[in-house]
């Protein structure tokens, strides 16, 4: 099985660099790499040239931005049966791709795979919905996130298969934009496996040390990929309504507070905020 990476990528070349070098050494060989580049000073040109004899890569220009839109274009370069989106700044263990692949021969009824994201540690994990335990999911418990998802194009409705432009960094909400696409194709009956040995390394960029505007920023796009599906008169997305807009930020404000962490506040407030305020300019 072929598997196609399709990765975005702006302003970053260190980054880069790293998941390119967790790319050469990868113990499955049968990949491409699809660079969506929408730098326009050639900052990458020679970064990717390193690595043109080492595996397939499809150095695409483009004279746009915005996350969901660049992944969509790469969508139609891809030649493989799975696909992912992997960001810029992640990289994966060196048997990533292979188990993947073992993993959707055995389970072949999956069209969805998540896998672990972890905080450059074998037990730390980093960001999105994470787990100690391999378990299908569905809707009411998405697992992973953008990054850690890989989709097997065979079993996945193609009509469903792109991301929305309006979520992700970039677009008018700057987050979700996994969540959203992940979102609808549980509701259109895909199953969905969650393995945790799996292992894709990513800062934890979500930890509240690093800023509550970063919080307020992203659940801006949880919010509105909430309201997207309450309008669509999806029953089901009550569940997320109860429980992101209501239980777990007030959980979440009420630890905070007895934490006597004032960054830790702000970073849970933020997120109250811009969850509610995704929710009410969505469609606006």
């Amino acid at each position: 099985m072929k598997v196609s990476l399709v990765l975005a990528t702006l302003g970053r070349d260190n980054e880069l660099l790293l998941f390119l070098d967790s790319l050469q050494y990868q113990t499955y060989y049968d990949f491409e790499l699809i660079v969506i580049d929408q730098n326009q000073d050639g900052k990458i040109d020679s970064i990717l040239a390193r690595y043109a004899d080492h595996f397939c890569i499809n150095h695409v220009k483009v004279d746009f931005t915005g996350n969901a839109r660049a992944r969509n274009y790469g969508i139609q370069f891809a030649r493989g049966e799975i696909i992912a989106f992997p960001d810029d700044d992640c990289a994966y263990e060196l048997d990533v791709l292979k188990q993947v692949v073992e993993e959707f021969k055995h389970r072949e009824e999956t069209a969805i795979l998540a896998v672990g994201s972890y905080d450059f540690s074998k037990t730390r994990f980093s960001i999105g919905v994470n787990d100690r335990k391999a378990q299908y999911f569905s809707r009411f418990r998405m697992m992973g996130v953008e990054f850690t998802h890989f989709f097997n194009l065979n079993k996945v409705d193609h009509g469903e298969f792109y991301m929305d432009h309006d979520f992700g960094i970039g677009s008018k909400y700057s987050g979700a934009e996994g969540f959203e696409l992940l979102y609808r194709l549980l509701r259109a009956g895909h199953v969905a496996y969650y393995d945790p040995m799996i292992r894709i390394y990513h800062a934890d960029k979500d930890n509240y040390k690093v800023g509550g505007k970063r919080m307020l920023m992203y659940s801006s796009g949880v919010g509105a990929y909430i309201r997207k599906f309450a309008k669509e008169y999806d029953i089901y997305i009550l569940y997320y309504i109860i429980r992101k807009m209501f239980i777990a930020p007030t959980i979440k404000m009420i630890l905070a507070v007895f934490s006597l962490n004032p960054r830790r506040v702000e970073y849970s407030f933020n997120n109250l905020v811009g969850i509610w305020r995704g929710f009410l300019a969505y469609g606006r």
